[in-house]
């Protein structure tokens, strides 16, 4: 038999590779229609299409970016986690069968 290592013990298994990609995919859309929305209610103003664009300001575009930045990555982070939590539940209880 193969000996496991600690670094091959640690690696994702692939249907967790896949199921993470999934969430973050799925997070991603998720969290950037809220931020969207509640850039649009607190502001009074659309979010900006393209912060590039010289009729935006700059204070506006870099405030657009931390937003935008920010809440996508945590919510991407507590979700993952949520997620990895869940299957982790999942492969242990599927062990114990």
């Amino acid at each position: 038999m193969a000996d496991i290592t600690r670094a091959d013990a640690d690696k994702p298994d692939m249907q967790w590779r896949i199921v993470g990609g999934l969430v973050g995919l799925a997070v991603g859309f998720a969290s950037r229609k809220v931020l969207s929305y509640a850039w649009e209610k607190s502001t009074g103003k659309k979010p900006p299409a393209n912060v590039d664009s010289p009729e935006i300001s700059l204070g506006e575009a870099i405030a657009y970016a931390v937003v935008m930045g920010l809440g996508m990555e945590v919510a991407r982070i507590v979700a993952t986690r949520a997620a990895a939590r869940k299957w982790r539940s999942w492969k242990d209880a599927a062990k114990d069968l």
